[in-house]
């Protein structure tokens, strides 16, 4: 007989950008190994986005395993997908999962196919810290704001897309805003009463129990909230430590 699982709410931090390896993200990721409230945390690292890139999951070792005292597993799912059982197995006993950037589409399409989305939400469910950077951060969100289409662009134009991504979080989701000047698209994409979370490079936004608020590890970095009613877009901005109204 299965044991039914105790629901908590989800803890998720979603990261607008910056590089890992440079450490400019390093105060938000010490708040995320915070939250695990453990000294040796398991932190589950999945790069599907990246195509499993190695160096990326090298990096992540070196900054959550050795700089941060976690207990690193990287879960590699491009063409040797496991059994479902074995996938279940490590995504549910980490204290905290941590999703690369790259390619939304492709990781979402990946994800439904053999599973992966399903079993997010039971860790989300369970208590386990939900985090990630970029595509990491679009894909615990209803919509992502996406650059998927320049992974095949080669020199073609190319414009943002619109990708449907886990829906843990009821908004669009904008990554890269001030780094990649994402403004003007993200505008254009905001439907009729829709709101769009749209964070700096450096900048987060955390969903815990009691609300969102900003997490920032640049002075300047911003998490800002975009909301379309009729034809106007208003724009809230707020920074490290400040609670965001949603």
């Amino acid at each position: 007989m299965k044991r039914k699982l105790k629901q908590k709410a989800m803890k998720i931090i979603a990261i607008g950008g910056g590089k890992l390896g440079l450490r400019q993200t390093l105060p938000i990721d010490r708040f995320i190994v915070g939250l695990t409230r453990k000294k040796r945390p398991r932190a589950l690292f999945i790069p599907t986005a990246s195509g499993d890139d190695a160096e990326y999951s090298e990096i992540f070792d070196r900054i959550y395993g050795r700089k941060l005292n976690c207990q690193v597993d990287c879960l590699k799912l491009l063409g040797r997908h496991g059994e479902r059982d074995k996938l279940a197995n490590r995504i549910l006993a980490a204290d905290l999962i941590y999703v690369g950037g790259g390619n939304t589409m492709r990781m979402m399409k990946l994800w439904r196919k053999i599973g992966v989305d399903k079993l997010l939400k039971r860790a989300g469910k369970q208590g386990t810290i939900l985090a990630g950077l970029s595509a990491g951060a679009i894909c615990w969100h209803r919509w992502g704001h996406s650059d998927s289409m320049s992974f095949s662009a080669d020199d073609r134009p190319w414009s943002h897309i619109r990708v449907r991504s886990l829906d843990f979080i009821p908004y669009l989701y904008c990554p890269h805003l001030d780094g990649e000047k994402r403004h003007d698209s993200l505008a254009a994409m905001l439907r009729r009463d829709e709101t769009a979370v749209a964070c700096d490079n450096n900048a987060a936004i955390f969903y815990g129990p009691h609300g969102a608020r900003c997490i920032a590890s640049r002075q300047r970095a911003r998490t800002r909230i975009y909301h379309r009613s009729r034809d106007a877009v208003v724009v809230r901005s707020y920074r490290d430590g400040e609670t965001i109204n949603l």
